[in-house]
């Protein structure tokens, strides 16, 4: 049997398959640890992670929808300090240090530029790999429109934390946007090494029995499978507009759906809400890759990375 080659480049950092976690689906991997091995991975996505704890938003912030979830959790998390000491300790200890180990990549948050600048300062000298930029925060200073949601705020802020950051930044992007192409090209320009996307489609549900909203905040980020036309319309805009890596993600729920990304244009692909359905759908994602790869004689993943144009 011939040998393939799974591994990918992200801003020259080499990842052993291209299969990662979407953030905020996973945790840090502590829960999952438990129910497979998180070594079998491409990279971990730690959940958002902002400067000073946050408590989220009020329950209820979960509702199912038809293919789908919509979430309003509100990036609950502890604070850097507490992640640094407790959940990335626990990934450093947990990932084998293979030729190619499973790479930590951590999102992080904030309501301001300087709060976003700070956590990355504080992750310079720890063993994330990568930091994923989430720009769907509100920005408390532009009366809470999303950062990635104005161009200007989005190339300040990728340039401020480019200056800050010693790994290099994916700045994960809103598909709340006019353009998400013009969105990725201002990324590029301000120094971000890599883009990732989609964020969640913001939509809503209302239960009619009780004339109310079902979530306590209203509104909610749609994730699953929903998403994916919609995702994958998006990636292929973006990996058309730059040069740098585009990570696809959004409703990803096979390899079949992995491989139709990576067809788009995506270097390497973030699977999300399936991981609340199936705990070991990142590890069957790697496995239905690998017998297409036998299928189609596909010897290195990269090969098929943007081929439909």
């Amino acid at each position: 049997m011939k040998e393939r080659k799974l591994s990918v480049d992200i801003a020259g950092v080499t990842l052993k398959n291209p299969v990662m976690t979407a953030s905020g689906t996973f945790g840090s991997g502590m829960e999952y640890s438990e129910l497979m091995d998180i070594n079998k991975l491409g990279a971990v996505v730690t959940k958002g992670v902002s400067l000073l704890p946050w408590e989220g938003n009020g329950t209820p912030r979960v509702a199912e929808t038809s293919s789908g979830m919509l979430n309003a959790i509100g990036l609950q998390n502890p604070g850097i300090d507490t992640f640094i000491e407790r959940d990335l300790e626990f990934l450093y200890k947990t990932i084998d240090k293979t030729d190619i180990p499973t790479r930590i990549i951590v999102n992080v948050c904030g309501k301001t530029e300087e709060e976003y600048v700070e956590v990355v300062r504080r992750l310079a000298d720890t063993d994330a790999d990568l930091l994923e930029i989430n720009v769907s925060c509100p920005n408390v200073k532009e009366g809470a429109i999303a950062f990635g949601q104005d161009p200007g705020a989005l190339s300040r802020i990728t340039e401020k934390i480019k200056r800050a950051a010693r790994q290099p930044i994916i700045m994960k992007l809103s598909p709340n946007v006019t353009n998400i192409a013009l969105m990725a090209r201002v990324c590029e320009e301000a120094g971000a090494d890599a883009v990732s996307l989609i964020n969640t489609i913001t939509g809503m549900k209302i239960d009619i029995e009780k004339r109310r909203f079902v979530l306590s905040n209203k509104t909610g980020g749609l994730s699953g499978p929903a998403i994916k036309p919609v995702a994958v319309r998006m990636v292929y805009e973006c990996a058309g507009a730059v040069r740098i890596p585009v990570i696809g993600m959004g409703g990803i729920a096979s390899g079949e759906d992995a491989i139709e990304f990576m067809m788009a244009g995506a270097r390497a692909v973030a699977v999300g809400m399936m991981n609340f359905r199936d705990h070991l759908i990142t590890e069957k994602t790697v496995v239905s890759m690998i017998q297409y790869m036998e299928r189609h004689d596909i010897r290195d993943i990269n090969e098929i990375t943007g081929c439909v144009r």
